[in-house]
């Protein structure tokens, strides 16, 4: 008996340790990056998507008004939103493209700031692990790249989203994509949507704003994704999600949502736009805005209020957001 008792006694600091541990990762499945701030100062991004052509279709010259608009913000980082190299992402760490297409690209002094990404469709034809590798890191050092995340910024939680691979359409293309890390697929998305939600529930930040790459909602000529629709949506109306940035569609556009207040914003016009396609009609009681070209956005936050601009390739200003807490 008191062997017994000793054995146990032996034993319980690991049975605790392994609990905590449980718990960790129960509580932690989402990557977090802490991004510093200026103390009692906004907190000021870019966001831009679908844009790694190697400085071709306005690549360049969206990067040249980003970095002009950027160092007039003081901005602390930038967002991207997804379809990062093109036309099939990269074929590993060492790709020449990683660095034709961003390094070579954004160089202003006030884009020198890290980089938080998302991988989108077209990263998933190539080695989605690369971009996803420590090592682009050490290549350039802004560049800051998870399948789903969260970035905490202060007052401010961004959470990365993976929505790739809840498009079901893809799934018929195997030769297309590289499905590494996400097979089985329904388990992935189970555990993601319970991650993710968890992480919305338990974030004490004053603002939440959720970055996919896909559209829930758009007028573009991709439109909306039924599956987000069905999948995500219900997430960010349950959380008061009050901003949803994506990319994908090569256009600019802000539409709200009925009932529960989302702005859906898209900024996917970092390079090739102009597809002189949309829709509308489907939606025009909720759109405020669309604009089937080139630019980005950015996004100044304040405990009490949000500021949301739209940029032309020429930085001109189209439109503009201001929200309330």
């Amino acid at each position: 008996m008191a062997e017994k008792y000793r054995i146990c006694i032996t034993l319980l600091p690991l049975l605790v340790v392994c609990v905590c541990l449980m718990k960790a990762t129960v509580e932690a499945r989402l990557t977090q990056i802490v991004q510093r701030t200026r103390f009692n100062g906004p907190i000021t991004f870019l966001a831009v998507g679908d844009w790694g052509r190697k400085g071709a279709f306005n690549q360049s010259a969206v990067a040249l008004k980003m970095g002009e608009i950027g160092a007039k913000l003081g901005i602390d980082f930038v967002v991207s939103t997804g379809d990062n190299f093109y036309k099939d992402g990269l074929t590993g760490v060492n790709d020449s493209a990683f660095t034709e297409s961003f390094t070579k690209i954004y160089t202003a002094r006030s884009l020198q700031r890290p980089w938080y990404a998302i991988l989108g469709n077209h990263d998933y034809h190539g080695n989605t692990e690369a971009q996803l590798n420590p090592a682009l890191k050490r290549r350039d050092r802004r560049w800051n790249c998870h399948r789903s995340y969260i970035v905490r910024a202060g007052f401010l939680d961004i959470f990365f989203i993976d929505t790739t691979p809840f498009v079901t359409k893809y799934f018929a293309k195997v030769n297309k994509f590289n499905w590494r890390g996400i097979l089985p697929r329904d388990r992935y998305l189970s555990n993601l949507l319970r991650d993710f939600k968890t992480s919305l529930r338990t974030s004490k930040a004053t603002w939440k704003i959720v970055v996919g790459h896909h559209p829930v909602r758009s007028i573009g000529a991709r439109g909306d994704t039924p599956e987000l629709l069905q999948l995500l949506l219900p997430i960010l109306q349950a959380n008061k999600v009050p901003i949803y940035i994506n990319g994908h569609d090569h256009c600019l556009e802000h539409i709200n949502n009925t009932g529960v207040p989302i702005e859906f914003l898209t900024s996917g016009g970092g390079s090739r736009a102009w597809s002189n396609v949309s829709h509308r009609e489907r939606l025009k009681n909720n759109l405020k805005f669309y604009y089937d070209g080139q630019g980005f956005i950015s996004v100044q936050v304040t405990r009490r209020a949000a500021n949301i601009v739209f940029y032309d390739v020429y930085g001109k200003q189209l439109h503009t957001i201001n929200l309330k807490k």
